[in-house]
């Protein structure tokens, strides 16, 4: 699944496209939309803003509506050139100025009010962004207290409600640079311990949501067998059953 450093880095490409102007057009490409009229209810709109939370991206428009993604498992977005082919797989494509914003195969692609994008349970539920600017840390520390303790503690970051961006990948390093086995019990992680995962991850995700980079400089994720970079403890790896995600660690200095 994209992680929340994706989806800025798509808001990051996009938002010099489409803000502050209106779309030279709009097509909705995938049957489901046949009925739903995108391009009539948004013309002559400009877009008033693209931003992110966590794994979920907006594209604001001045009517008061509000284009809502999320990409799950399959899903991407791409800025290319206008006249491109677009391949079967577009399910979105918002063309101004000689480019296009194309989404692609994103299971959650919807239009939406404004004032749904605030009480929407899926969105208005979801923990402080770890890519905000500025990361609210008692909120993080309030949702983690309120889980359960016995819920490891890779798997309790990984909940969006409690933080919103963090992904298999960045969990596993960010438990690793912070030298925190991620099994071990949420109630058994110190407040300082888990501010330090999330200090941990915010930087390298947020370079990654400015250059595209995320699998840059892995010091665990996906490398089980190997010497751990720190002690040289072999990295092991276990699947959580739960998710069918894979956790990455080292036994020999994660505590």
């Amino acid at each position: 699944m994209p992680e929340g450093d994706t989806i800025h880095y798509a808001a990051n490409r996009i938002r010099p496209v489409l803000e502050g102007h209106v779309p030279d057009a709009l097509e909705t490409l995938h049957p489901r939309f046949d009925r739903d009229r995108w391009a009539e209810r948004l013309a002559g709109q400009a877009v008033r803003s693209v931003d992110a939370h966590g794994k979920h991206l907006f594209i604001r428009f001045e009517g008061g509506l509000t284009i809502h993604s999320h990409l799950r498992m399959t899903g991407s977005w791409r800025v290319l050139d206008a006249d491109l082919r677009l391949s079967r797989s577009a399910w979105l494509a918002i063309r101004r100025g000689g480019k296009a914003v194309v989404q692609y195969k994103g299971p959650v692609l919807e239009l939406m009010t404004d004032s749904r994008t605030r009480l929407d349970q899926r969105i208005a539920g979801l923990g402080p962004d770890i890519l905000a600017e500025t990361f609210d840390y008692a909120r993080f520390l309030r949702r983690l207290r309120e889980d359960d303790p016995t819920r490891p503690i890779g798997d309790a970051v990984l909940d969006q409600r409690t933080v919103a961006g963090m992904g298999n990948l960045w969990k596993a390093e960010a438990c690793w640079a912070a030298q925190i086995d991620p099994w071990r019990r949420t109630g058994e992680v110190s407040d300082a311990e888990a501010t330090a995962i999330v200090d941990a991850a915010r930087p390298r995700m947020q370079e990654s949501a400015r250059g595209g980079h995320m699998t840059r400089g892995r010091q665990v994720y996906r490398r089980a067998g190997r010497p751990c970079p720190r002690c040289g403890t072999p990295i092991e790896q276990r699947g959580q059953w739960e998710d069918n995600r894979t956790t990455f660690w080292c036994p020999g200095c994660q505590r």
